[in-house]
């Protein structure tokens, strides 16, 4: 098992700042506002001798109010966990009444403590740990989380007396599920429903999820991982740095993701931002389940209007499934989790080359396709082009051409005829070369260029020698011709061709030089 290395400290200390260059990542939000941390987050420390897990966790306070309540549970459960701990401090603000506080439930768990003086950069190191010296954790190590000073001395200190352990990363094999949607509509309850456990926090509060949580779980004998995500709301309205980053980190989190389970509220109607989330989804083209939460509080004379209105909304994601669903109390959620495995299977489905060309003959059969400037749209094959979404590459001439609602009807015949379930089909019309067009390309301009050797005319470099050669059997031709008796090559010059022309009876002279001034032909005759 790899070690486990939790990052505690008051508020706005540097400890997702620290945790980033741990874990070489930008998975924690960094912001110079106190309790942006308020989630565990985990991830795989790569500074030190050895790997580790390292843990980011929200500011622990003394006398917690509202939200900071269930913050500091999940330090707590984070100190629980840990086999160590980095006690952060700031060297800029000093020894504060905080950092004893955290102190004395450091030192109530019995497990090993390294203290860690942030914010030391341009700062004498003795000077800065002096006061330090007064928790009596050891030797404070001066540290700049920002600029990554002191981390390598930090984390070998930390390390030493560890074993190395073989990293256990099972993230390739898990199936990774975003959870997304607006603000406020149950996103999180729904992940501690799913693993068993408070293990983000939920609030009424709206946007109580600010960074992306990755947690990993295993159910039915496969490895999940759960991405809950901060809520998305309309740009106009985010105003909040914070927010704004979270926000990316949303969107991260679908590229990231095999399946995107969208959570709507049952009691507010499908909002434009709902659909501007689904479609960024769809656009990465990525496997889409609906999860109606909150359906427990709904009148029974209500839901099949509600369920029209969601049906008439969402019409143009046919394909996805919606469940409905109460987070709080578990009704529902056992279907959502097997329909996401099966989700996952369609999305990394393999298709054999000869299966989706028999589907695709098929389609052609039920409906050809439609004729363009009085010439039929040939699609001659089809074969896969990849996964997450499923991709097929259909080969055939004037593609360019095949018009949308025919491209809907071939992913929904493949989408049929595979199984690909709750998955978008991205299809990719490829029109291959004409060779007889491009042959008679390639002789064009080798004749507009005789000789001239280029890639794309390779057998032009011989026409010289097939001009010289043809040159050469007209000569010899000539010369045959000239050698027989009677031919009008054997003929002195200037003798006429025509017979009984130019000469005189019985003479070899030409006649023009040979015949009497004032002589006519007819005398001669």
């Amino acid at each position: 098992m790899l070690p486990i290395i939790a990052l505690v400290g008051r508020p706005n200390v540097g400890k997702s700042t620290l945790f980033n260059v741990l874990t070489g990542t930008r998975d924690a939000i960094v912001a110079d506002v106190p309790g942006v941390t308020r989630d565990r987050q985990y991830g795989f420390g790569r500074v030190g001798r050895m790997p580790y897990v390292a843990i980011d966790t929200g500011g622990l306070v003394e006398n917690p109010v509202g939200i900071e309540t269930q913050m500091r549970i999940q330090t707590e459960r984070a100190i629980e966990e840990a086999d160590r701990f980095v006690f952060i401090a700031d060297a800029r603000a000093g020894l504060t009444h905080q950092d004893q506080f955290v102190a004395r439930e450091l030192r109530r768990s019995g497990k090993p403590v390294f203290l860690a003086v942030n914010k030391a950069e341009s700062l004498d190191a003795s000077v800065v740990a002096a006061e330090f010296h007064e928790l009596a954790f050891g030797h404070p190590i001066a540290i700049s989380a920002s600029h990554s000073r002191g981390i390598d001395e930090l984390m070998e200190q930390v390390l030493a007396g560890l074993e190395p352990a073989e990293r256990e990363d099972n993230d390739d094999s898990a199936i990774r599920i975003a959870v997304i949607g607006r603000p406020n509509v149950g996103k999180s309850t729904l992940v501690n429903r799913l693993l068993g456990e408070e293990r983000v926090i939920a609030s009424d509060e709206p946007g109580t999820t600010r960074d992306s949580i990755f947690v990993p779980f295993r159910r039915d004998d496969r490895d999940f991982l759960l991405i809950d995500t901060a809520g998305v709301r309309r740009r106009s309205k985010v105003e909040d740095v914070v927010e704004r980053v979270s926000v990316a980190k949303t969107l991260q989190a679908i590229e990231d993701a095999h399946v995107v389970v969208l959570v709507l509220d049952a009691h507010e109607s499908v909002g434009e931002q709902d659909a501007s989330v689904l479609g960024l989804a769809l656009q990465r083209g990525r496997a889409v389940l609906l999860a109606v939460n909150k359906w427990d509080g709904i009148p029974m004379d209500q839901r099949d209007e509600i369920r029209r209105q969601l049906a008439l909304k969402l019409d143009f994601v046919p394909f996805a499934p919606m469940h409905f669903i109460s987070a709080r109390h578990g009704t529902g959620v056992g279907e959502l989790v097997g329909d996401m495995v099966r989700a996952y299977e369609a999305a990394m489905r393999e298709m054999r080359t000869p299966e989706l060309n028999r589907a695709l003959e098929r389609a052609m059969t039920a409906h050809q396709p439609p004729l363009v400037h009085g010439r039929r749209i040939k699609l001659r094959y089809a074969h896969q082009g990849g996964k997450n979404p499923p991709r097929i590459v259909i080969h055939g001439n004037q593609t360019v051409h095949v018009p949308d609602a025919y491209s809907r009807y071939l992913s929904n015949m493949f989408r049929k005829s595979f199984d690909l379930f709750a998955t978008p089909v991205s299809l990719e019309f490829r029109t291959d070369a004409n060779p007889f067009t491009a042959g008679r390309r390639e002789r064009r301009n080798s004749a507009s260029r005789p000789g001239k050797a280029t890639a794309t005319n390779p057998g032009s470099k011989n026409r010289r020698a097939d001009a010289k050669l043809t040159q050469q059997r007209r000569a010899k031709a000539k010369r045959a011709e000239a050698k027989a008796p009677g031919s009008s090559s054997s003929r002195p010059a200037g003798r006429s061709k025509l017979p009984g022309r130019g000469r005189a009876s019985g003479s070899g002279k030409p006649s023009g030089s040979g015949r009497p001034a004032g002589r006519s032909r007819k005398t001669r005759r």
